[in-house]
């Protein structure tokens, strides 16, 4: 019996981006297609097979720490960015302003996959999901410099709804317009979260 279970949820790409250098800027650069290797998207600054360890695993690892790079892609819905700004109560986010490699569209609380689901390309392409991506002050920031006065309502109005991170685990390319479709682990929840909320 397999450990996945395709689904009959896809979704859509609608916009790609890069982030070539974050230490000189956050915001990503669009393109029409990125092709996604083993270490993550080509030419983009989060690929690698590892990276240092940071405030997210500090209770794991020291901070920098070489640790497999499980955070290749940062993925947001199209439904959860346009529900960001209409938290912040602005009219509309571009999804450079955040660092994101990829915009997706059509598939429903997209934060909350689980950990381990799948999006398949086309091409067979496959990312990994491997968690939430909370909310950090760096989208703040620049989405400040566009909308004054704003961005500091970025971290607490994208609780939730920030996306997730993925890794590559089937080398391909990924294009605009291109459907995904998704795969679940075929498991039950861990039963101690079960008891934990009974």
């Amino acid at each position: 019996m397999p450990a996945l279970k395709l689904t009959d949820f896809t979704c859509r790409i609608t916009w790609l981006g890069r982030v070539t250098d974050r230490d000189a800027a956050l915001d990503s650069t669009p393109v029409q297609s990125l092709r996604a290797a083993f270490d993550g998207p080509e030419g983009e600054f989060h690929g690698g097979i590892n990276r240092p360890s940071c405030s997210r695993v500090m209770h794991l690892h020291p901070r920098n720490t070489p640790i497999r790079n499980v955070r290749q892609f940062s993925v947001l819905s199209a439904e959860d960015l346009a529900q960001i700004a209409a938290n912040m109560e602005v009219e509309a986010l571009n999804p450079e302003w955040l660092g994101v490699t990829m915009l997706v569209e059509g598939l429903p609380d997209f934060t909350h996959l689980p950990p381990s689901s799948r999006l398949q390309g086309p091409d067979g392409v496959t990312l990994v999901v491997d968690m939430e991506n909370r909310p950090c002050q760096l989208p703040a920031r620049v989405i400040e410099t566009h909308l004054p006065g704003k961005g500091k309502a970025f971290k607490s109005a994208a609780k939730g709804l920030r996306g997730v991170t993925a890794w590559v685990e089937r080398e391909g390319v990924l294009s605009l317009g291109d459907d995904l479709r998704l795969a679940i682990p075929d498991q039950p929840v861990w039963s101690q979260l079960e008891n934990a909320r009974g």
